[in-house]
């Protein structure tokens, strides 16, 4: 149900037509789509606390985009997405007086898309992917935050995606444009998940909400073919490099640097408890054996590399919860030279 009151936009994307070359589409496409990092390589990240002062916590995240490759005069390749993310937290607060007691804190998230964060205009109102992204993002998120603490109180971590991870392939309408299994939207949601839950831990150090430990995301993906000059395979022992052909695990995938992505993994880290709060696995784990070793062996690849992923966006986290508590104390401790 659309809402009366506003005068919304058009459904569909606003991109221009685009029409298809007279060169060939094979030379364009391996031309065009080629990954410059390395497969362990993560995009650069920004993340700074306390930007609302309204909120009891604030944050915001963004990923550098990759890198536009137009090697091809007729390419017509889309631009490049970033990932850019804006968090508050409201809370402890209490709740209402009609509300049943709860001997603990009552977690509530929520992660709204701007209408223009991704190709597709978003609507007014949340649509399925955007509560199953605050599903995702509250089973993460619940089992670090000290609720027992806050008795018949609520905590409201609220999301919003200024600028989705979603590069959409245009490839000159070729029909080998869009060959992901995993899904352009799929692989852009995995990536907006892996950020929301950095954003959110660090919006919740910044309101002084106890908690078990800092929670960081990791995306990890399977890709195949195999491009050249990215760099070797890895976590995957010699023995078995003959069964699983040309398949690679990579660190922070993105829709517009690989040709084909088979599957791809989330996961909500504790570095410091070495645990999991949250794991996302989605597409086809390529089987090359009778038996299920093969199969088996991928999957853990594909997580323990979504561990790594993760745990690299940890440094990056824990220096701007650190930043953020020295600013703090400044502004509570005035300088003596002042005085």
């Amino acid at each position: 149900m659309s809402d009366r009151r506003r005068i919304n936009g058009p459904s569909g994307g606003t991109i221009p037509p685009v029409y298809a070359s007279s060169t060939s589409h094979s030379s364009i496409v391996a031309t065009v789509r080629v990954r410059t990092r390395r497969p362990t390589e993560l995009r650069k990240i920004f993340l700074k606390t306390g930007l609302t002062p309204s909120a009891s916590g604030s944050a915001y995240y963004e990923l550098e985009p990759s890198p536009r490759n137009r090697s091809h005069a007729f390419s017509f390749q889309g631009p490049s997405s970033a990932l850019k993310l804006t968090c508050t937290v409201h809370g402890p607060k209490p709740l209402p007086r009609s509300a049943p007691f709860a001997p603990h804190a009552i977690l509530s998230t929520h992660i709204k898309y701007a209408p223009f964060a991704a190709g597709e205009r978003k609507g007014y109102l949340r649509d399925a992917s955007e509560r199953d992204l605050s599903v995702h993002l509250d089973a993460a998120l619940r089992g670090i935050i000290i609720g027992d603490r806050w008795p018949k109180s609520g905590i409201e971590v609220i999301i919003t995606v200024l600028e989705g991870d979603e590069v959409a392939w245009k490839g000159d309408g070729s029909p080998g444009g869009n060959t992901l299994p995993v899904g352009v939207g799929n692989l852009g949601m995995m990536n907006v998940l892996a950020g929301c839950i950095t954003v959110a831990s660090a919006a919740i150090a910044d309101a002084g909400i106890d908690c078990l430990d800092l929670v960081t995301g990791g995306v990890a993906a399977i890709v195949t073919p195999r491009q050249e000059g990215v760099g070797e395979q890895i976590n995957i022992p010699q023995r078995h490099r003959n069964l699983q052909g040309d398949a690679q695990v990579v660190r922070d995938p993105c829709a517009g640097d690989h040709e084909n992505v088979v599957a791809a993994c989330v996961v909500g880290h504790l570095s410091a408890r070495d645990e999991l709060t949250e794991l996302w696995l989605m597409g086809n784990i390529p089987t090359y054996a009778p038996s299920n070793s093969t199969q088996t062996l991928l999957q853990e690849a594909l997580m323990d590399e979504a561990v790594a992923s993760a745990t690299e966006a940890r440094r990056v986290l824990e220096a701007a919860v650190m930043e953020g508590a020295a600013r703090q104390s400044q502004q509570i401790i005035p300088d003596k030279t002042s005085l």
